[in-house]
């Protein structure tokens, strides 16, 4: 098979050359003795074309999903995939840490006098959970350098992860201080929380993206978690816990793209400030990208558990032109935005793991996610 035959599908999803995909290629091969990882890859895309009715696919799925579950919506998720028990900051020490850095937009509104009132009047995770949309970026970013500067370890205990869904109020009192449209799932990794923001004009489509969401979410936070255990004797626990909540990336000018034995480890989706960003246009791996693929696999129970048929077939179509998520994310926006990042992200996954193994892939993201990048 010639090279354009070979790598030229798979280069245009990558925004790649063939010629650099055929040095990445042979680097691979030498460290796997697999030879025949693109053709396998190029035979699952012909398999897994775009069907020009996905819309309405998502849209009976989505209807199924809504009708049988409607405003349940995170009890469908956790029947599907519950979290084991994560390595989270204490409840206590969150109030603490509060207490020495009022958020004033939050006590105002409310007109609360203390910290101590707000939590007893709202709720620990909508609090926790609102600090993101209601407080400003300087208090944000002070809150994570200082707050955050002096805590350990020894201030984490396992506990579940809980799934929230905030009260309409607090989109509300957003507006107050925010003048955009609200992520509606977000979490925070370091309090176990996985929160939903529910909206009041039911768009078609968004009932699935939400239960979407909140699988990756039951699949991402554990990930972290899992890595602050490992840390959590090291003398630098607090530079790692800050490094993993920003989601550190190496810079662009301390990538060589020709150096192929030196994947950069690319944790969180960067198209989304800068869809030209060269570190997407290099070889790498994504975790979160791997947070996805196991919501493709969570699809088929999501059939087979809660009856909702045709959605399991999307089951293994991450890195394909029919990625659900990608898809799902056009239509709710109603095609204003084309959503391409995450098929592009599984696809470099789908090229490492193809070779080397998702096993091994995760082990070699998990022991050198600081580092910022495998050597192979």
């Amino acid at each position: 098979m010639s090279i354009d035959n070979k790598y030229k599908e798979i280069s245009e999803v990558l925004g790649v050359g063939a010629e650099y995909l055929e040095k990445i290629d042979q680097l691979l091969v030498s460290k796997s003795n697999k030879r025949d990882v693109f053709e396998l890859i190029i035979q699952e895309l012909e398999q897994n074309q775009f069907k020009p009715s996905f819309e309405q696919e998502i849209f009976d799925i989505d209807r199924s999903i809504s009708s049988k579950y409607g405003p349940n919506i995170s009890a469908a998720a956790l029947s599907i995939y519950t979290s084991p028990k994560g390595f989270f900051i204490r409840r206590e020490k969150a109030v603490e840490l509060l207490k020495n850095n009022p958020p004033l937009n939050l006590l105002d509104y409310f007109h609360y006098s203390s910290v101590d009132e707000l939590m007893d009047k709202e709720g620990f995770e909508s609090v926790m959970s609102s600090l993101r949309f209601t407080q400003t970026d300087q208090w944000m970013h002070s809150f994570f350098d200082t707050a955050y500067g002096g805590i350990t370890s020894q201030d984490f205990e396992d506990r579940d992860v809980q799934i929230v869904i905030l009260d309409p109020k607090w989109p509300q009192i957003a507006e107050k201080f925010l003048k955009k449209k609200l992520h509606n799932v977000s979490h925070l990794k370091e309090f176990g929380i996985i929160f939903v923001i529910q909206d009041q004009e039911i768009i078609p489509g968004e009932t699935l993206r939400t239960l979407l969401l909140l699988l990756h979410y039951l699949h991402e936070v554990p990930f972290y978690s899992g890595l602050l255990r490992r840390y959590a004797s090291d003398h630098d626990f607090v530079a790692k816990l800050q490094s993993l909540l920003r989601g550190d990336v190496l810079d662009a000018g301390k990538i060589d793209k020709e150096q192929v034995s030196r994947w950069p480890i690319i944790q969180r989706y960067l198209a989304k400030d800068d869809p030209d960003d060269p570190r997407l246009f290099i070889h790498h791996v994504n975790p979160e990208a791997e947070h996805w693929y196991l919501v493709g696999q969570d699809l088929r129970r999501v059939e087979s558990k809660l009856g909702i048929e045709g959605i399991g077939k999307w089951s293994d179509t991450d890195w394909t032109g029919s990625n659900l998520i990608d898809l799902v994310m056009t239509t709710v926006k109603k095609g204003e935005v084309k959503y391409l990042y995450h098929r592009r992200e599984a696809m470099w996954n789908r090229v490492f793991a193809g070779h080397l193994g998702r096993d091994t892939m995760n082990a070699l993201v998990e022991e050198n996610i600081i580092k910022g990048y495998i050597d192979l």
